[in-house]
């Protein structure tokens, strides 16, 4: 883990997407952060000490998902499948679609492993998933503005987590979509994640903060205005300061018209972010995910709020 020394930072932008205005400013405490996110060698720890079975691995209950025909409540998660040619982005089912038996060991279905893919992100996780995992390492997840400030690695309202450009000098710095989503790729191999660590570090020394995979945090999702009207404000002679937000409430994070789940946010984008589509692989960044869902381009990282005091990191696992 990498302590971090706590700042105000500028959060969010007003040049992208409308979720993610206006901008504000922002302190947080300091903050132990992992590195990197979670590894499927690190998940496998955690699921050897303890028998966890992830929520992709329980058929869902025909009750809590209204129009759910029984035969279809079964165990699996979502996969993304590449299309043959250009298609309409506003339909999501073009290159999504539910595969029984998918989850975090078998990310492309039963008859996937992940043997070479030890060092990757794991996958197909749910909320729960990753607040058990964080538990049982003794530490917990981010709030959105605590990961925003990592992610942000020092730079003042910088669009990418290394500067105002998304390749400077053509250099690709992180796992993201390169050519026209979601049919052609400029990849070599390999479309889906990669080993943690693949991509220079940012300027707090963590690995993957964008792209790759996105990542759950604490916060319930709401709009940023919605959430300022909530949040404990500082005052000064020259700025409001919101201190350490906490997002909306389960309510203000329902999706209109659909199940009453609860939505936390995710952060950093993934590896299906592209210039044509979801440029969401930045700092502020965010995007509303129901807990009972998983997928396969969504993982975790965790953070530690005590020992800030002292330059010893949390107990390694």
């Amino acid at each position: 883990m990498v302590l971090l020394p706590g700042s105000t930072f500028t959060m969010g932008s007003e040049r992208f997407y409308d979720e993610e205005r206006p901008c504000r400013r922002v302190r947080v405490d300091p903050f132990w952060i992992d590195v990197h996110p979670v590894t499927n060698r690190d998940f496998a720890r955690f699921v050897a000490a303890t028998g966890y079975r992830t929520v992709a691995e329980f058929a869902p209950d025909p009750r809590d998902y209204p129009g759910l025909a029984i035969e279809d409540a079964v165990a699996g998660s979502l996969v993304f499948h590449p299309t043959d040619a250009a298609v309409l982005l506003f339909d999501h089912a073009q290159w999504w679609s539910f595969v029984r038996g998918a989850e975090w060991r078998h990310p492309l279905g039963p008859d996937s492993d992940i043997h070479d893919k030890l060092d990757h992100p794991v996958v197909h996780i749910a909320y729960a998933d990753a607040d058990a995992y964080a538990r049982w390492a003794g530490k917990s997840l981010p709030t959105e503005a605590e990961w925003e400030y990592a992610a942000r690695g020092g730079l003042e309202n910088a669009d990418y987590a290394w500067g105002d450009e998304l390749e400077p000098g053509g250099e690709v710095l992180a796992n993201y979509w390169r050519g026209t989503f979601p049919f052609a790729s400029l990849k070599d191999g390999d479309i889906r994640t990669t080993p943690v660590g693949n991509f220079a570090a940012n300027g707090y020394g963590l690995f993957d903060m964008i792209g790759n995979t996105w990542e759950w945090t604490r916060d319930w999702y709401a709009s940023p205005s919605l959430n300022r009207a909530q949040q404990r404000i500082e005052n000064d002679c020259c700025a409001r300061t919101i201190a350490n937000p906490r997002g909306g409430t389960i309510g203000d994070s329902y999706e209109p018209g659909a199940p009453r789940i609860g939505r936390k946010v995710l952060k950093g984008g993934s590896h299906l972010c592209a210039a044509n589509y979801c440029r969401r692989y930045r700092p502020a960044a965010r995007h509303p995910q129901p807990i009972e869902s998983s997928t396969s381009h969504i993982g975790f990282r965790c953070v530690s709020r005590t020992g800030t005091g002292s330059a010893t990191a949390p107990k390694a696992l």
